[in-house]
């Protein structure tokens, strides 16, 4: 994963914002049947902050690479669909020139 490209860094977040949707519904029981507040604030406020993080970059590969209305829409709607950034960037993530469905 190379980290200086906007490609890579968007692979980066999108794991990372997988990986804290998970954590996020894990922590979610945790707060409401067992009153434990305080991981659900911590992976709460770093999920918000990966999910936005996603989105900038997700709009910046977006007009950087050109990308259809239609690509642009489903790495967005990603996002919010549970294991949805584990999947987008394999699927439209790859490269500039194979990253459009």
């Amino acid at each position: 994963m190379i980290l200086s490209t906007p490609l890579g860094r968007l692979r980066l977040i999108a794991i990372a914002e997988g990986i804290s949707y998970l954590l996020f519904a894990l922590t979610m029981p945790m707060k409401y049947m067992m009153d434990i507040t305080g991981p659900n604030k911590v992976v709460g406020m770093a999920h918000g902050f990966l999910f936005l993080l996603y989105i900038v970059l997700v709009l910046q590969c977006a007009y950087l690479f050109k990308w259809s209305w239609k690509v642009t829409g489903l790495a967005l709607l990603a996002s919010i669909i549970p294991g949805g950034t584990f999947y987008a960037p394999a699927k439209w993530f790859g490269d500039a020139e194979n990253s459009r469905v």
